[in-house]
């Protein structure tokens, strides 16, 4: 019994820091399946809006509020995935959410009306998606360390590849099985998100913080980082043991207490009111300035490719031990050179000027997406990672349904796509600044912590240097003085 139980310790023990790999390199593609089947089917539902207006004699406004549906829905819903996840389990809520995913799919290939679908595939499969989406994301987050950045980097590349590989498929479907059939196979295709979730094997690691309470990544990965300010509040909260449960939710939200947090929110909001405008209006843009359909089309696949090159070589990048401390730095370069791209783009107005366009807006829009669960990882530690994604994501609905008809105010308004691409850019570059700002106030407490540690280590230790040889002639002298006399 006690070799068992040393052996069971012996199992625990290393389970406190993140494996940076072996079974890791499972939940990485169970989590690319994830993204796939959640974001990658997310984008394909444009191609049915034709059918959805043909069928139903719908304006494309009715019609446009079903994407926006599906999207804000699973934004809005992402921190009731992360709450579920830390009851029960990253598995169960994916497998739960996977399920309801492809019921709500099947359901809409009975539609009768697009009020039906607003029900069905907006709120339903939205829900389902923000089950399975955060919980996923956040358990990588849990299996690595030193390679997290590559990790994520594949992880949610699944986004784009899914895009350009379903597109296609999703058009062929439409014309060999009618829209019904093929949201009725797509159902089918979501309902392997239940076996994404079994691949989300659980580890050890929440038994040891919780235990412990949570250790901030960046100490487990060899440099310090500033425990939460609500450290004091925690420990008198621990005292009263018949508010365990309160303290519990307390602390899996202690990081909302946190400065630096509340200012990468903020940069969250500026992030997810410009990053969505380009996707909407470069095609749009492209027709009007006289390019082709085939080649504004064209447009769209490059800018997908190069995401996902963007996604796995930025992350590969920033794990490199040069890197892996300026990580904050990273993205907010990738940040604010996607958002100068825009603000050049009514310069551009030919398709060999565009080409350029969608290969470097499209490789740093990847590199940001990737380092966003590593940024707030860096943040808020690993124990805090899937509570405090899933307030990243909730930040990202309202402007991602809000976004696109201002931008398409200011094109009625102004007769141009200028003002739409520069309030888009400056969206960015200000999400940019909010991370530098954040960045340069931690490097100036840090300096100046260290500051005040030399002054008061360095005045005591030559007073005790001077003390201890006045003290060893002090007692060298009479001796001398003895052997003298």
């Amino acid at each position: 019994m006690v070799h068992a139980a040393a052996m069971a310790q012996g199992k625990k023990r290393p389970a406190v820091h993140p494996p940076d790999g072996g079974w890791g390199w499972m939940i990485v593609a169970g989590c690319f399946l994830v993204t796939v089947c959640t974001r990658a089917v997310t984008r394909c539902i444009s191609i049915f809006f034709v059918e959805f207006q043909m069928h139903f004699g719908a304006d494309y406004s009715g019609t446009a509020w079903i994407h926006s549906l599906v999207d804000c829905t699973t934004m809005l819903c992402a921190p009731l995935g992360s709450f579920i996840g830390n009851r029960l389990s990253c598995r169960i809520v994916v497998i739960l959410g996977g399920f309801l995913s492809s019921i709500g799919l099947v359901l809409s290939s009975f539609a009768t009306s697009l009020e039906y679908l607003y029900l069905t595939l907006g709120v339903i499969t939205g829900i389902g998606f923000a089950l399975c989406y955060t919980p996923a994301i956040a358990m990588v987050g849990s299996y690595f360390c030193e390679r997290k950045a590559l990790a994520y980097g594949i992880a949610m590349s699944g986004s784009g590849i899914g895009t350009f590989i379903l597109a296609p498929v999703v058009q062929l479907l439409i014309e060999h099985y009618s829209w019904r059939g093929a949201l009725l196979i797509l159902g089918g295709v979501v309902a392997n998100l239940c076996v994404c979730g079994a691949l989300l094997r659980p580890i050890t690691l929440k038994e040891e913080e919780e235990a412990h309470g949570p250790v901030p990544l960046d100490t487990e990965c060899g440099y310090g980082v500033k425990a939460p300010v609500v450290s004091m509040l925690e420990e008198s909260l621990a005292i009263n043991n018949n508010n365990s449960r309160r303290f519990q939710s307390m602390q899996e939200y202690c990081f909302l207490l946190m400065p630096d947090f509340l200012m990468l929110a903020v940069s969250f909001l500026f992030l997810a009111s410009g990053c969505s405008l380009p996707f909407v209006y470069l095609v749009p843009y492209a027709l009007d300035v006289g390019v082709s359909h085939h080649q504004a089309a064209f447009l769209m696949s490059i800018l997908g490719v190069i995401d996902i090159m963007g996604n796995i070589t930025f992350g590969w990048l920033v794990d490199r031990r040069c890197l892996k401390k300026y990580r904050n730095v990273c993205y907010m370069i990738a940040v604010g050179m996607e958002g100068l791209c825009l603000l050049f783009i009514p310069l551009l107005r030919t398709f060999a000027l565009l080409v350029p366009f969608s290969v470097f807006y499209g490789y740093f829009d990847g590199a940001y997406v990737a380092l966003i669960p590593v940024v707030t990882s860096d943040i808020v530690g690993t124990h805090n990672l899937s509570s405090a994604l899933g307030i990243v994501y909730f930040l990202h609905a309202i402007p991602y349904l809000l976004s696109p008809p201002i931008g398409g105010w200011l094109v009625d308004t102004t007769g141009t796509y200028t003002a739409t691409f520069f309030l888009s850019g400056f969206a960015l570059i200000s999400s940019s600044l909010v991370i530098s700002t954040v960045t340069g106030i931690r490097h100036c407490r840090r300096t100046q912590k260290h500051r005040n540690k030399n002054k008061n280590t360095d005045p005591k230790q030559e007073p005790c240097r001077s003390d201890f040889y006045t003290a060893s002639s002090k007692d060298v002298n009479p001796s001398v003085n003895t052997a003298n006399s």
